[in-house]
């Protein structure tokens, strides 16, 4: 007894965890990683906006069932002009600090997040303008009817215009560059909670919004909310299982069972808008991460197709993923506008015809290349890249496998430092335009960011941006079968599968798993 008493010590004070004497409304909540940020325009990934949608709030956003509800607007449409929308503000909503909201603060936050160091400007890059009509009235005007727009606001979150600018916050941190602002740290929101302190990967308190403008209207149960990162599989778990966290939002695949036969626990599983693959540099003539001097294996689409059909996405299903997966052969999960089941149809597992490929190719030999992997944003993000290095070099490419934490990894990225990297992505907007702007379109100033694979086509762009002003759905949706027959041919990405999510909590938690993994714990109830 002792014993257990001391390690169970020894593994709080490791992860910043202390035995809580909190109230029962206290929700001690973890994950694998922590928010990269707290500026909610310097960061497009998951965990970041899921604890930015705790203190701040978009125009519109998605319900625990992933449908799209009024946030901050309460209405929209489109106007007699077809290239503008209205949108009506809600009134009476005041930013944690006491001040209220108004149609400057949202034409001031969206032009925000369409300035160069935003990580959310391709949701934007259709805008021509946003301009206030009144204190509770925005319209934004795009440069052709944009029927997707409500889609693209989701994760647009709005900022006090004064506070941000007196704060000296007016551009947003630029992460890939290590840029920093005072609201890295600190926030004004509207949202159902306010930030108490702050310890970046260590943990984050957070209290409810007594002044919320949703009381009354959503559960509001959750009195404190603390935020604890912890990397560690194990210690995760075991903080759930000794009653230290009451949820965790990435329960082990090898752990479900334990968790889920636990008294007073319960795993409640969905599956996740998220896809995993590989990006490959094939734009470039030489590759800085390999051995092969003054050519780039990568640009050989032969190459390209040899490693698609060595990744043996069952076995990853089943010894790795536990199959808590859904293996794929397009960077695009079932719920995004534009997937079919023939996109969906991965090669088969094939090193003979792979290695015919690579010989082919004039690389019968092989060749060495240097992996680049998170260890901390996707389940068994480093064990699947761990699989991975046997399956390529089955055909004799040498892989060196270089994994980081998202923090140093995701920078690599964006900067063009890596060759070959592992990434997932989820659609907020549920429509396949979202990821072309991201990952498939040339990378600009305004569209491409995430396009660490250097592909570049210029009839694919124009394509591309035709999908923001297309009001005809049967031509829009036949040019989106275009581009991805483009993107699929080409092999420019290696998907791997679709995620699986599954939460683990105490049995008195009633909360839904949400399929974007946003939890939003206004509408978190305790059972009595």
């Amino acid at each position: 007894m002792k014993l257990t008493r001391h390690l169970l010590t020894a593994v709080a004070f490791a992860t910043g965890f202390a035995f809580s004497t909190a109230d029962a409304n206290t929700l001690r909540w973890a994950r694998a990683g922590d928010s990269l940020t707290l500026d909610p325009h310097a960061q497009n990934e998951g965990p970041t906006h899921a604890l930015a949608h705790q203190m701040y709030e978009p125009l519109l956003h998605r319900d625990m069932a992933g449908k799209i509800v009024p946030a901050l607007a309460t209405k929209w449409a489109a106007t007699s002009n077809p290239n503008v929308w209205e949108f009506n503000l809600r009134k009476g909503v005041k930013f944690h600090n006491g001040a209220d909201m108004t149609a400057d603060d949202v034409v001031y936050s969206l032009n925000r997040a369409m300035k160069p160091t935003s990580a959310m400007k391709e949701l934007l890059s259709s805008v021509k303008d946003v301009r206030k009509v009144d204190d509770h009235t925005v319209h934004i005007e795009t440069k052709g009817p944009n029927p997707l727009m409500p889609n693209n606001l989701t994760n647009l979150f709005i900022m006090d215009s004064d506070w941000t600018e007196t704060n000296g916050c007016a551009e947003p941190q630029d992460i890939a560059k290590g840029g920093d602002n005072p609201c890295v740290r600190a926030t004004n929101g509207t949202g159902a909670f306010k930030l108490v302190s702050r310890a970046q990967d260590q943990k984050t308190v957070l209290v409810r919004n007594e002044e919320y403008w949703g009381k009354g209207q959503f559960p509001m149960q959750v009195s404190e909310l603390i935020y604890t990162p912890v990397q560690e599989k194990a210690t995760r778990v075991s903080a759930l299982l000794s009653g230290q966290v009451d949820l965790i939002q990435d329960v082990p695949v090898q752990d479900l069972n334990r968790v889920g036969s636990t008294n007073g626990l319960k795993v409640v599983t969905a599956s996740q808008n998220r896809t995993i693959f590989f990006g490959l540099n094939v734009g470039d003539g030489d590759l800085k991460t390999d051995n092969v001097d003054g050519k780039n294996p990568f640009a050989d689409k032969r190459v390209r197709e040899a490693m698609n059909m060595v990744i043996n996405r069952d076995a990853i299903k089943k010894v790795v993923m536990r199959n808590q997966s859904a293996p794929t052969g397009v960077i695009m999960p079932p719920f995004v506008n534009g997937w079919t089941k023939k996109l969906d149809a991965y090669p088969k597992y094939d090193v003979a015809k792979a290695k015919a490929l690579m010989k082919e190719a004039g690389y019968g030999n092989g060749f060495g290349i240097t992996l680049h992997c998170p260890n901390d944003r996707y389940i068994n993000d480093e064990a699947i890249c761990q699989a991975a290095v046997g399956m390529f070099g089955s055909i004799g490419i040498k892989v060196n496998l270089d994994a980081k934490p998202k923090a140093q990894h995701f920078p690599q990225i964006k900067n063009r430092t890596t060759d070959f990297y592992m990434l997932g992505w989820g659609v907020p907007t549920f429509d396949s335009e979202y990821i072309f702007n991201f990952l498939v379109h040339t990378t600009t100033d305004k569209l491409g960011s995430w396009n660490g694979t250097r592909f570049s086509s210029t009839d694919l762009d124009k394509k591309i941006i035709s999908l923001a002003s297309e009001t005809n759905l049967d031509k829009r949706n036949a040019t989106i079968a275009e581009i991805w027959n483009a993107v699929q041919t080409q092999t420019i990405y290696l998907p791997i599968h679709n995620q699986v999510l599954n939460w683990g909590m105490k049995s008195g938690i009633s909360f839904p798993v949400q399929p974007e993994d946003q939890p939003h714990f206004k509408y978190l109830k305790f059972s009595k």
